[in-house]
């Protein structure tokens, strides 16, 4: 059976998470935060946008769309979780570090998501976007339960599939 490149292993960790979020979950409680962060830390520039938000709007497409101002927020929510990967994971992904991103990513992710829940629904005061969030409370403990969850799953298969003799390890100079 012919090995494994490493870039190969990240693309089929990225396929059984895109996967994942096909199958039933609870609210908020999807793989597409610890991916986010599991792409902009392991996959190039060009390409680690695309690969959480084509496996969001999979999801969208096949369970349903949603009003186009929230949905614009979830996909920036997942938007500065992959710059979160980028910046705080990239070359660095310590487990300690992994907590960090995780933690950053769900509280972007549900400050954008719940502002566009505020800003499509209302009401518009400041105390309609503080109900807003107070309301968001329970997402917000889903979304880092489910993103830690799955980044241990991601990050962790990703370091067990690497130092498996499946793949192949290039010698550097």
């Amino acid at each position: 059976m012919p090995k494994l490149q490493q870039q190969q292993a990240v693309l089929l960790i990225i396929l059984v998470a895109a996967a994942l979020r096909m199958l039933p979950h609870p609210e908020n409680f999807t793989p597409i935060g610890a991916l986010a962060l599991f792409s902009g830390a392991y996959l190039q520039r060009h390409v680690l946008w695309l690969v959480p938000l084509a496996a969001l709007l999979l999801g969208d497409v096949a369970h349903g769309l949603y009003n186009g101002v929230v949905m614009l927020a979830v996909y920036l929510g997942f938007i500065a979780s992959t710059a979160i990967g980028r910046n705080l994971l990239r070359s660095r992904d310590s487990g300690g570090r992994i907590c960090l991103g995780v933690g950053a990513g769900a509280l972007a992710f549900w400050i954008i998501s719940n502002l566009g829940n505020w800003l499509a629904f209302g009401p518009h005061s400041l105390e309609g976007l503080l109900q807003c969030y107070v309301r968001g409370l329970p997402y917000l403990a889903s979304s880092v339960v489910g993103d830690a969850l799955y980044s241990l799953v991601l990050f962790g298969g990703y370091r067990l599939l690497c130092n498996s003799p499946l793949v192949e390890h290039r010698a550097t100079a």
